[in-house]
């Protein structure tokens, strides 16, 4: 799995002092920047292939300011046109929520899925989730 590090901020918080439920998503899409730039490494928003097809997040603990949080990305299924990514979050060595995104290769011109390319499945194949692999 890909990993960063994250840490909190001030304004990602709610009135009770927790990691808002809304900086989930934002997170979890800073951590398939990687990911991303394995399919598109110009990283143009012109040329850009992909478009959000669904997300998914289940808060498993409260996280809170103060520590820093790992975002933790693998891709859980690559299909002919699409993949569903899995994400964890985790705080003070406890998983603190997961979430699956399905991403869709996406020609803009004919606003139609289209096949990835042997290259682009090449570069994903490392971030392959294996069925050992432990996910919650």
């Amino acid at each position: 799995m890909d990993e960063i590090t994250l840490r909190p901020r001030f304004s990602e918080t709610d009135a009770l002092g927790h990691i808002s439920n809304t900086t989930l998503p934002v997170w979890f899409e800073a951590g398939r920047e990687e990911l991303f730039r394995r399919i598109h490494p110009a990283m143009t928003l012109e040329e850009w292939p992909l478009i959000l097809a669904r997300y998914e997040v289940d808060l498993k603990s409260q996280m809170f300011l103060g520590h820093d949080v790992t975002i933790k990305t693998a891709v859980e299924k690559l299909g002919t046109s699409s993949l569903r990514v899995y994400q964890e979050a985790w705080q003070q060595d406890r998983l603190a929520a997961t979430g699956r995104t399905v991403l869709v290769n996406f020609d803009y011109s004919s606003q139609r899925s289209r096949p990835f390319i042997d290259s682009i499945r090449a570069r994903l194949t490392d971030m392959l989730m294996s069925s050992s692999d432990d996910k919650a």
